[in-house]
């Protein structure tokens, strides 16, 4: 099946389920059911089942899962044998968290540059990827077509048009702006504060039930 085809939620998911599996293949599991596997990454077995109903039999009935192919079909599927070259546009508490993040050394990102407006930061390196100035992004951007925005909100829109026009097509937006883009660039919005409040009205409306 050709991968324009399976739902966006599916494929959401799939970064989850390949951590999963990669955890067990590391504790030396064989097999897993789409139980256990629901139980772990807190998604219902029927949309696990579903979700691998997409890419044809994976799975046997009354055997589960086989753990070291799963992880390979998943580890193909995610272009896990590339790797993704990422920009990291502003270097606050947040983007200096994102640099420390060990997660993104092992898997295929990884954050190889990154920029700031500050000077007592440019020019200098975290975790050994080094800082240049928000205004030289034209110089260093180079063949990085995936952008992290980690900036004030002010800023966004027009930092996101200049990483557009030196051929970024994917950008992680952590900032409040909405920002606008042309239709060939794709852009995943993350706001704490909505995510939070969102979090809260859950709480208060549909609470969960306690264990017994």
């Amino acid at each position: 099946m050709e991968q324009n085809k399976i739902p966006q939620a599916t494929a959401k998911r799939l970064p989850l389920y390949y951590r999963f599996l990669n955890n067990l293949y590391q504790q030396g599991k064989k097999r897993v059911s789409s139980k256990e596997l629901s139980e772990a990454v807190k998604v219902d077995s029927a949309t696990i089942r579903r979700d691998f109903s997409y890419f044809g039999a994976l799975g046997k009935k009354g055997y589960g899962y086989n753990v070291e192919y799963l992880l390979g079909f998943f580890r193909s599927t995610l272009d896990q044998h590339e790797i993704t070259e990422v920009a990291l546009i502003g270097v606050g508490n947040l983007g200096t968290a994102f640099l420390k993040y060990s997660f993104l050394k092992n898997n295929n990102i990884r954050i190889t540059k990154a920029f700031d407006k500050d000077p007592n930061k440019v020019g200098t390196e975290v975790e050994g990827v080094p800082i240049y100035s928000i205004d030289e992004m034209d110089k260093h951007l180079g063949h990085i077509r995936v952008a992290i925005l980690a900036i004030p909100a002010s800023e966004a829109d027009a930092v996101t048009d200049i990483l557009v026009k030196h051929g970024i097509i994917g950008i992680l937006n952590f900032t409040p702006a909405r920002i606008t883009v042309p239709k060939h660039v794709r852009v995943h919005h993350i706001d704490f504060a909505v995510e939070l409040q969102a979090l809260v009205y859950f709480l208060k409306h549909y609470p969960l039930e306690k264990d017994e």
